[in-house]
């Protein structure tokens, strides 16, 4: 999940490199920003020791990878290109970290 996310993280760079300039402090930076902290983020929660802190930094991930999702959206409807590969890869990593999750709260 961790490897997948981070591969993400590498393409969202590749592909927002090529915004307008005047995307670099706007949806550039955003869209980075948020990929960067879904991989961050599972890391933190994997050495969670507390299973409840676990779900809870976990979920954050989650969060952030759905703000991810909108951002795709927003750059294919602005014609910044094809953000479809990154969407199927981002909905593999929510599938991952859903049933992570889910284990994660089963345990709780």
């Amino acid at each position: 999940m961790w490897q997948k996310s981070h591969t993400l993280v590498l393409e969202v760079y590749r592909f927002s490199a090529t915004f307008p300039a005047h995307e670099t402090y706007g949806l550039r930076a955003q869209l980075r920003k948020a990929a960067v902290s879904v991989p961050a983020n599972i890391a933190e929660g994997i050495k969670r020791q507390s299973p409840l802190d676990k779900a809870r930094i976990m979920n954050i991930a989650e969060a952030s990878l759905e703000e991810v999702r909108y951002y795709f959206l927003l750059a294919q409807d602005l014609g910044y290109g094809d953000t479809k590969p990154m969407l199927s890869r981002g909905e593999e990593v929510a599938r991952l970290l859903s049933a992570y999750c889910r284990n994660v709260r089963a345990s709780a």
